[in-house]
């Protein structure tokens, strides 16, 4: 997952301490002018080069794959990362610049004047770093919202699974996938987003549950729910939309079908049939009294597997075998 190796931002404080510490380990091995210059060119380095580390650290989002930049803009905002990063980047530059500056005015005889110039240079460093406390701590905490993601790999098959609550979409999901799903609390849903994985033909199948996003109308979400589901359809080769004609779900059938149209607009409309559309009657042992494209029971395991094959079929994905020129 492309955001999964994002280290930890440190703080101005601890940058600071680091920065200052080794400059002082620098100018004791030094004497006179000669460690006032060394504690300088030290302090610089390990800020500059602190500073720009935590810039380069984070992807060019201009090369992230749409889903991931989607995604990463509903929670903390591409534009305003940017920004922060900027701000980082012109930080680290501009330590930089103050280092050269005080070196070369240093006075080449005078120890107790240049120890007053390194003195004044290591302020107006540590007046730089408090400038981007706020720029620091904002990329931090975005790295950790980042990290939650779970690992979507848009370069796999998808199949985005919806449908109102109770209709049996996470039982589904738990029945044909492995154990070892996995399930992780994004910014913007109450439940967690679910992943599953399924082999066939020595292709791997993500099944992606999203409670919380593609389970209500879109007039019920807000604007980064909203946002996030168009993340979604970058990600889709297929939807998977459940309905439960039984009622049993608790919401009634049209209100079903009404979500199913919005969903269908979504994400099939306009792509030319670029992502596939199933619609299945889960609780088929208490009512099929539904059009549908497939029926099932996950309870009694009835028309499962027929689903899984269905909504395989719907992505239109082949495998890319390497030819010879």
């Amino acid at each position: 997952m492309i955001f999964e190796d994002l280290p930890t931002t440190p703080t101005s404080e601890e940058l600071l301490d680091k920065a200052f510490s080794r400059a002082a380990r620098a100018g004791r091995a030094k004497s006179g002018v000669e460690a006032q210059e060394s504690m300088l060119q030290t302090a610089s380095n390990v800020l500059s080069d602190n500073l720009q580390n935590v810039v380069t650290a984070w992807p060019d989002f201009d090369e992230v794959d749409p889903f991931y930049r989607e995604l990463a803009d509903a929670v903390v905002g591409v534009d305003a990362a940017r920004t922060h990063l900027s701000e980082v980047t012109w930080a680290s530059r501009k330590t930089k610049s103050l280092g050269r500056e005080y070196i070369g005015r240093l006075p080449r005889e005078d120890a107790d004047a240049a120890k007053k110039l390194r003195k004044q240079a290591f302020a107006r460093m540590g007046s730089v770093l408090r400038e981007i406390e706020d720029d620091l701590q904002f990329l931090n905490e975005a790295r950790d919202d980042l990290k939650t993601f779970p690992d979507i790999r848009p370069d796999e098959p998808a199949i985005v699974v919806a449908g109102y609550p109770n209709v049996g979409k996470s039982s589904f999901v738990n029945a044909v996938t492995s154990a070892r799903n996995e399930t992780a609390q994004y910014p913007f849903t109450t439940k967690g987003v679910r992943v599953g994985h399924v082999e066939r033909e020595r292709i791997r199948y993500q099944l992606v549950d999203t409670p919380g996003l593609l389970d209500r109308p879109a007039d019920e979400r807000n604007d980064i729910e909203a946002q996030a589901v168009s993340a979604l359809t970058h990600l889709a080769d297929a939807v998977l939309f459940v309905v439960d004609a039984s009622g049993t779900c608790g919401y009634p059938l049209d209100d079903q079908l009404a979500l199913r149209a919005d969903v269908y607009e979504t994400f099939v409309e306009g792509t030319e049939g670029e992502i596939g559309f199933v619609t299945v009657c889960n609780k088929s042992d208490l009512s099929t009294d539904v059009e549908a494209d497939a029926y099932m029971s996950v309870e009694t395991d009835e028309g499962v597997e027929d689903v899984l094959t269905a909504a395989i079929d719907a992505t239109g994905y082949e495998l890319e075998l390497p030819t010879r020129d």
